[in-house]
């Protein structure tokens, strides 16, 4: 504790603030957290992860993972609904899924589906831009920003009633930020729209100005409101922070920070008698802590980090650790602030002084005796005690506390017992495999019955049972290692067989955690009995730990298994290799092919590294698909001349035949001959033409002026008609070859009409040009030729004459009101006689 305050921060005048460590993540996460859906549940619950999924293919499934909040794995199922927009938790810890067309799936804590209700038909009809779950008194409640800009709010899921809120007035892009507000137990919603602030209620949209904002604010960037929904912060693009109220009558502070972009998280860091109420901010490599003060608190961020606020601070966990940043609360600061003189710093020098035999313990006594606070000096060591984490620092205070005590007359003991049974509990549900990382306050806030329900929830009995009990979670751990003792005690007997043992060890230890079945079976093995090694391993959880011992003990066969079953490919690779080294060619080709997913793993090993191997593995499975496409592959992989690749080509074409793949087989003798015909306009031109595509071979002819050879490779590469009239017309307008292009469209017909030719002259700024074809253009696009051209008179014409009203408006909207009032005259009257009939 002599660097106890090195992690305090002030802010301000009077407030310190401090980030605890609660857990290294124990997950193994592939992904940044940025890459997921993340959904951490409040009160130390659970994180669930959902990664987004940007691939369009049916068979890419996300997993929707649940962890701890200590990284361990509850749950895992693919993703296979729609793609979700949003995760949240209900108050009873289930896990809400929002998807794009409006429904929400209830999930369990082990991801065991539980329901589904949908949002609304506008929510499905616009799909959901935007969604965020809330918690009030009346329940959790989910908030929807639809496509169409508009908010459906239901402000209790189990009993599901659905509000469209007004429409902010003049919105055509989604607001920069919102926000779900508790006014007077009514929800409404706060939206920024630019500079503009508005209140949504179930009736109006009201315009907001808030109280004391700076007139140079600037556009609101995000918004955060307070655990208990009564504090607001908002961020700028200038950098202002803007506190108040939630009620939008009262300003609490201001602040003015160096960055402009807006956080890609915003929250408020408060507690209960706070002195200086903060808002965090998390950038992509900073974090930013900001009061009513002058000054800020700066954290440098490793990693991709998400917050969750509590009712006492905020959580922040990344892919790798999970800390606790709060208020340092008064009694902590008057206990372990330098130099302090209060009652209850007095107090805990006074009893480390008397463990050491010192005099000065009954000097400080006294000092504290003698102005009548030794109860306040108790209180304050009491109160400093459980606001810490570590039971080394708890256990000091305690001590300091019940010292303190044994000198005071007839003081109340229920205090003292009521937080170290507190305390006692949360230090064993903080333990990282159950990862409950409550605070104090939140214990009391959730109370004892509530915390229960939550242990056995999440299936973990034995310690519920405990906490009924007041049990220490040290004795737990102690009987699991009495317990893997006694199982390497057993497994050296040789009086019972090895089926016997095996079960008797699995029926006392179960999935007790911190037993390793692997260790166990390594000290089996030792003592020569390999067979009960194997069956113990089968209650081995961890793929990782089962398959170095087995090729450890020969069962190369058995590892491949395992190591297949796990889906770990890294595992499959280790043990294949092995294989490979231990075993003749013969054999390790005929054990892969009885396994395919090891066989399918290393041909993709051999791709990259053993080329020659892979090519003998096709030629022992007459895959002659794959000999054609190993084929392929080395005719550009290779710096082959090239005769050599047309050699290589030519394999795969003999390849594909006798695959009966003729569709391959006739593409890869269509790159022969277009490689034969490339290389001779090489020749004759002197011009890199090789590799080029069909289409910019051609094209490129063109835009040379080579139109014959052009034509030449048309006619035997059979090239369609509209898409060889599309790269002509394309290569003739940038080379500028108008003459060259009038001619062509007089060629024949074209068989993709003659808009393309107005707007590749247009694209290449020439109106001259695309004013010839704008009448040859077919009725139906005429209109749309002519507005190309910028002829309004003959668009307008051209739209009266198919009597088409859409087209008559198009014309309409461009034009000016000065300039072309014949032309508005006209359609007009077009349009009356139009509506008469």
């Amino acid at each position: 504790m002599d660097c106890y305050t090195a992690n305090w921060d002030p802010l301000g005048e009077a407030a310190y603030y401090r980030k605890l460590d609660l857990y290294t993540m124990g997950w193994d996460l592939r992904e940044d957290l940025r890459d997921c859906l993340v959904a951490a549940a409040p009160y130390g619950g659970p994180i669930a992860l959902l990664k987004n999924k940007k691939e369009k293919s049916p068979s890419s499934r996300p997993p929707l993972e649940i962890y701890t909040a200590s990284g361990v794995l509850l749950a895992s199922i693919p993703w296979k609904n729609s793609p979700a927009v949003h995760l949240g938790w209900t108050t009873s810890e289930d896990l809400l899924c929002i998807q794009e067309d409006g429904s929400v799936l209830v999930y369990s804590l082990f991801c065991e589906f539980k329901r589904r209700f949908s949002m609304g038909n506008e929510v499905l009809q616009n799909h959901v831009l935007e969604a965020k779950v809330f918690h009030t008194e009346y329940g959790t409640g989910v908030a929807i920003l639809t496509g169409a800009h508009r908010f459906t709010i239901a402000t209790n899921v189990e009993d599901l009633k659905l509000r469209r809120l007004p429409q902010v007035p003049g919105v055509q892009k989604p607001p920069s930020c919102w926000a779900v507000l508790c006014q007077e137990r009514v929800t409404v919603l706060l939206v920024a729209v630019g500079q503009e602030l508005y209140l949504l209620d179930n009736t109006t949209c009201s315009p907001v100005t808030l109280p004391g904002l700076s007139p140079h604010a600037g556009s609101f960037l995000r918004m955060a409101v307070s655990f208990n929904y009564r504090y607001l912060a908002l961020f700028t693009d200038t950098g202002y922070i803007w506190m108040g109220k939630s009620n939008l009558k009262e300003k609490l502070g201001e602040s003015i920070c160096e960055f402009r972009a807006p956080p890609k998280q915003m929250v408020w860091c408060t507690r209960s008698r706070s002195k200086q109420r903060a808002v965090v901010m998390a950038w992509e490599r900073r974090l930013l802590v900001a009061g009513d003060a002058e000054q800020c608190i700066q954290y440098p961020l490793d990693e991709d980090s998400y917050l969750v606020p509590e009712l006492d601070g905020v959580r922040i966990f990344s892919r790798s650790t999970h800390e606790f940043l709060h208020e340092i609360p008064e009694a902590s600061q008057e206990v372990f602030k330098i130099a302090s003189m209060a009652p209850g710093a007095l107090l805990l020098e006074a009893q480390k002084e008397y463990e050491k035999e010192s005099q000065k313990a009954d000097e400080y006594l006294r000092e504290i005796k003698d102005q009548n606070l030794l109860p306040e000096a108790v209180e304050q060591c009491i109160r400093a005690a459980s606001y810490e984490h570590e039971p080394e620092i708890q256990k000091s205070l305690l001590r300091a506390a019940s010292f303190g005590k044994c000198f005071i007359d007839k003081f109340p003991p229920e205090r003292f017992v009521e937080t170290c049974r507190g305390l006692r509990v949360l230090n064993a549900i903080r333990d990282y495999q159950i990862g409950i990382p409550l605070s104090f306050d939140q214990y009391t806030q959730v109370t004892t019955e509530v915390l229960l329900d939550r242990l056995v929830l999440r299936r973990l009995y034995p310690i519920a049972i405990k906490i009924c009990e007041y049990l220490r979670l040290s004795e737990f751990q102690g009987i699991s290692r009495i317990l893997a003792h006694w199982a390497c005690y057993k497994v050296q007997q040789k009086d019972k067989s090895d089926e016997e043992v095996a079960q008797a060890i699995n029926q006392k230890l179960g999935d007790t955690p911190g037993i390793s079945y692997s260790e166990i079976a390594a000290r089996a093995y030792e003592c020569g009995r390999t067979e009960l090694a194997i069956k113990l391993l089968e209650y081995e959880p961890r793929s990782g730990k089962q398959v170095p011992l087995l090729l450890k003990m020969k069962r190369s066969q058995l590892a491949l298994s395992k190591a297949i079953e796990s889906g770990d490919t890294d595992l499959v690779y280790t043990v294949v290799l092995h294989l490979k080294n231990e075993l003749n060619r013969g054999a390790f080709f005929m054990t892969l092919q009885n396994q395919p997913v090891a066989l399918s793993l290393y041909r993709q090993f051999c791709k990259y590294q053993e080329l020659d191997t892979l090519k003998d593995l096709y030629n022992q499975d007459d895959d002659h698909q794959e000999l054609g496409n190993f084929h392929v592959r080395a005719s550009y992989a290779s710096d082959k001349q090239i005769d050599g690749r047309v050699a290589s080509l030519q394999n795969a074409v003999d390849e594909y035949y006798k695959a009966k793949n003729e569709f391959a087989a006739k593409a890869t003798e269509d790159q022969i001959k277009l490689l034969r015909s490339q290389r001779r306009l090489q020749a004759d031109f002197d011009k890199p033409y090789l590799d080029e595509s069909l289409h910019d071979t051609v094209y490129n002819l063109i835009l040379e002026g080579n139109h014959k050879r052009a034509e030449q490779f048309y006619r035997d590469f059979k090239i369609p008609d509209k898409r060889f009239w599309w790269l002509k017309i394309n290569a003739l307008a940038e080379q500028g070859d108008w003459e060259e292009l009038e001619k062509f469209s007089k060629s024949k017909k074209s068989p993709i009409g003659y808009l393309p030719f107005v707007e590749m002259s247009m694209k290449h700024h020439n109106r001259h040009e695309a004013k010839k074809y704008a009448p040859r253009v077919a009725p139906e696009q005429r209109v749309k030729a002519f507005l190309l051209v910028g002829d309004l008179s003959q668009a307008s014409e051209a739209a009266i004459e198919r009597k088409n009203e859409a087209e008559m408006n198009l014309v309409l909207s461009k034009c000016t009101a000065a300039a072309d009032a014949s032309v508005v005259a006209k359609i007009n009257l077009a349009k009356a006689q139009l509506g008469k009939k």
